[in-house]
């Protein structure tokens, strides 16, 4: 588990954090353990960890995003570290985030609905990665502010799976079992 104990060390509102395994879960029955735990599933973070040929990939639960410090410390000594960020659960309609860091260095960074909401204006990051990130999406005619929303971020999490060669299995992470941690205080 050594992605988890590196999510786990950038923590930042708290402590230093161990990651404690609990099991085999699926989203369903590791919100329930988390409510039961803490009487409220975002009082807690969780992390369901899984490999898909050379990736090892998290999926958190819990807590707030920004509890998290900077992912480029997480990949440090050449690991490779993508972030895809969904915000459901906010009141407000926050587009999808992709980040991609390798070394310590973001790469590239965006909102998979490419428009110019929340803090982005295309693709950011390193200039020669996100300028080449940004023509594929231009090719495939994105932004589109007038396409469906659903439509584009499909569209533009097709582009970033090909241009990074990631391929995560949807069904192990929506609706299998995958081994689970909590993010326990030290």
């Amino acid at each position: 588990m050594p992605g988890a104990r590196r999510l786990a060390a950038t923590l930042l509102y708290e402590a230093e954090h161990l990651a404690v395994a609990i099991g085999e879960h699926t989203t369903d029955s590791l919100v329930e353990l988390m409510a039961n735990t803490y009487g409220d599933p975002f009082d807690g973070i969780a992390l369901r960890l899984g490999r898909a040929g050379d990736w090892t990939y998290a999926v958190t639960y819990g807590g707030w995003p920004g509890e998290f410090g900077p992912l480029a410390l997480v990949s440090r000594d050449g690991e490779h570290v993508c972030l895809l960020e969904y915000e459901e659960e906010n009141g407000k309609p926050v587009p999808p985030q992709f980040e991609y860091f390798r070394d310590g260095r973001l790469l590239s960074s965006c909102n998979l609905y490419l428009d110019a909401s929340w803090g982005y204006q295309g693709v950011e990051g390193d200039p020669a990665t996100a300028a080449r990130l940004q023509e594929r999406f231009t090719a495939a005619g994105l932004p589109d502010p007038e396409g469906d929303e659903r439509e584009v971020h499909q569209t533009a999490l097709r582009i970033v799976e090909e241009f990074f060669g990631l391929s995560l299995p949807r069904d192990p992470i929506v609706s299998g079992t995958l081994p689970a941690v909590l993010l326990e205080p030290a």
